[in-house]
């Protein structure tokens, strides 16, 4: 059986890890033991080290030594340090873009930049300031705070903050934007828009792309979206692969656009496969275009590889050889539904003091329901320890009823896990008609 090295430690790498696991022997550099990946490492009999996987040394070391033929990265911040580009290098087949084919989403001006030019009337109005002056000058046009900041890098979903949701008030707006400028050097002023906002994921080979089953996501910290945005609280998917608000239609006008950015980015060389999804809105004047990302997103990614219906391996050679189609890359017609549990302090309070909490994964998968680590250790038993201050772990249900998805999470939640964590009781409750 083949090797593969799995780098990245989240809760999208360890349902990447299970998939792959089936099929590969799965490596891993990881800076703390992810309880998912260590397990199905061990089922596959494969390794996996303690370590820094930003550490270019380590990682080429680990892969000559253990005589490493496949990588797979979906990180933004490793692919854009060019962790596929040294795997690559050393001969490895690949699951992800280059550095610069991952610029799509840790440049938001370059991704703008190239739909100016293949879609211009998908852009939502913007600028792209990158002085004191200027900015100022630009929210002064503004009659209120009908505007929306983007940082211009990587923030982990985190980042972008919109005018009456996440700041109150012009001032407000442009002491956080000022603050993005003094970090990168540039800030991007958006328009804000009335509209759906929804993402598209695709798989690819560089050349043709599937588009998954969509998903909508919960990204606030909140019951009934209150609070601070996050990476996503939870998601959910239907089993017709649509949102209720979107048709065949939107899907092909995004897949449209994916296409022709992928043709732009690997004009030259092959610099991206693996999976772009973008992030659009749904308004009265036609689909408009928010952002790229270029890997699988998380928690959507949970939703769909528990949709997928061909083994990984099939999907990863496919990829290789350029072969990808809708024929060869098929997903179940099923519901999926996750709930992400997390530390109190998540997204509300900066504080990383480690908090032990329990978990009976046992009874939960008895019911049904898969558990997927994030932030979190094992200690033994039922005992576990956060680290840092995110999602500790997702819960994740797939069955011909989201109704029945749904109650068989929350159900497996009750007396199954501790007291001292967090999560939203209301997943489901907006879409699922």
């Amino acid at each position: 059986m083949e090797k593969c090295l799995l780098l990245g430690n989240g809760g999208r790498e360890a349902v990447i890890a299970e998939y792959v696991s089936k099929d590969y022997k799965l490596y891993s550099i990881m800076p703390y033991e992810n309880p998912t990946i260590v397990e199905y490492s061990k089922k596959s009999e494969g390794k996996y080290i303690i370590g820094n996987p930003f550490d270019k040394e380590l990682v080429k070391k680990f892969i000559q030594d253990e005589n490493i033929e496949n990588c797979i990265i979906s990180s933004d911040n490793l692919l854009q340090e060019g962790l596929i580009d040294l795997a690559r290098s050393l001969g490895l087949k690949t699951f992800g873009p280059t550095s610069k084919g991952a610029k799509i989403e840790w440049s938001k001006t370059y991704a703008l930049d190239i739909v100016s030019k293949i879609a211009p009337e998908m852009i939502i109005k913007n600028y792209n300031v990158t002085n004191e002056k200027e900015l100022k000058e630009i929210i002064d046009t503004y009659k209120d705070d009908s505007f929306v900041v983007k940082p211009e890098g990587l923030t982990g979903g985190k980042g972008v903050k919109v005018g009456g949701i996440h700041f109150k008030g012009k001032e407000e707006g442009l002491e956080y934007a000022k603050s993005c400028l003094e970090t990168s050097g540039n800030v991007i002023i958006q328009d804000k828009v009335e509209g759906r906002e929804f993402t598209v994921t695709g798989l690819t080979d560089g050349k043709n792309i599937v588009i998954t089953p969509t998903t909508f996501d919960y990204p606030y910290r909140f019951d009934e979206d209150k609070g601070p945005g996050t990476g996503g609280m939870g998601c959910l998917g239907f089993e017709n692969g649509l949102l209720p608000f979107l048709t065949n239609e939107d899907i092909e006008i995004c897949k449209g656009l994916m296409k022709k950015t992928l043709e732009y980015v690997n004009k030259d060389s092959l610099e991206f496969n693996g999976v772009i999804y973008g992030g659009f809105f749904k308004c009265k004047d036609g689909i408009k275009f928010i952002e790229f990302n270029a890997r699988f997103g998380d928690p959507e990614s949970l939703n769909i590889l528990n949709a997928i219906e061909v083994p990984f391996k099939e999907l990863f050679e496919n990829i290789q050889n350029k072969t990808l189609s809708e024929e060869n890359c098929k997903f179940k017609k099923i519901n999926t539904f996750t709930v992400y549990v997390v530390t109190p302090n998540y997204a509300v309070a900066s504080s990383k003091e480690p908090i032990k909490f329990t978990l009976n994964k046992e009874n939960i998968e008895r019911q049904g329901v898969k558990v997927y680590f994030s932030s979190t250790k094992h200690i033994q038993g039922t005992d576990y320890e956060s680290v840092g201050n995110s999602r500790l772990f997702a819960l994740v249900s797939v069955d011909s009823s989201i109704e029945e998805a749904k109650k068989r999470v929350y159900e497996a939640i009750k007396g199954n896990i501790g007291d001292n964590l967090h999560y939203r009781k209301d997943i489901g409750n907006i879409y699922t008609h």
